[in-house]
C-alpha cells in the first residue's frame, strides 16, 4: 500500500469518519421508527475499519485507517404491546427500531472530534510547509 503523505494519511483517516458520521445519522434518522413486522425493523448500522500499513510499516511505522464495509448490528426490534396502534401485528404488538440513541450521540461526537483532529494535523501541516518555505526566501 502506497501512503504518500501525512496528507494521504489524514484524509483516509477523515474519511472513514464521514462514513462514520453518515451511519449515525443514519440511526438517529430512524431511531423512532415503528413497524408491525419485526423483520422489517429498521437494524442499526456501523462501519467496520480496516488499518492501513504503508509497505515500508517496518522502516517508517506509518498506518491509516479505511472504512471497509457498514454492517447491520444484529440488535432485535424493541416489541411493544400497543393494540391500538395502526401497524400493530395480529397480537397487538409493534416493533421499534433497537436504535440506542444515547450510544448513537457519543458515538457521533467522538466520530467528529477526530474529524476536527485530523483537520488540525492538515492545517498544522500546511503552516509547517508555508513556514518552511518563508525561510527559504530569506
Amino acid at each position: 500500500m502506497d501512503i504518500k503523505s501525512v496528507y494521504d494519511i489524514a484524509g483516509r483517516a477523515m474519511a472513514a469518519q464521514l462514513v462514520r458520521l453518515n451511519t449515525v445519522a443514519s440511526n438517529l434518522a430512524n431511531a423512532g421508527s415503528t413497524t408491525g413486522d419485526p423483520n422489517t425493523t429498521y437494524k442499526p448500522l456501523k462501519p467496520i475499519f480496516e488499518t492501513q500499513y504503508s509497505d515500508l510499516v517496518k522502516k517508517n511505522g506509518v498506518a491509516t485507517v479505511d472504512a471497509v464495509e457498514v454492517k447491520e448490528i444484529g440488535r432485535e426490534p424493541i416489541r411493544s404491546y400497543m393494540p391500538a396502534h395502526p401497524l400493530a401485528d395480529e397480537n397487538g404488538y409493534v416493533y421499534k427500531a433497537p436504535v440506542n440513541v444515547d450510544e448513537e450521540m457519543v458515538d457521533m461526537m467522538e466520530a467528529s472530534r477526530q474529524y476536527q483532529n485530523n483537520v488540525e494535523v492538515v492545517n498544522t501541516a500546511k503552516q509547517l510547509m508555508m513556514k518552511t518555505l518563508d525561510i527559504t526566501k530569506a
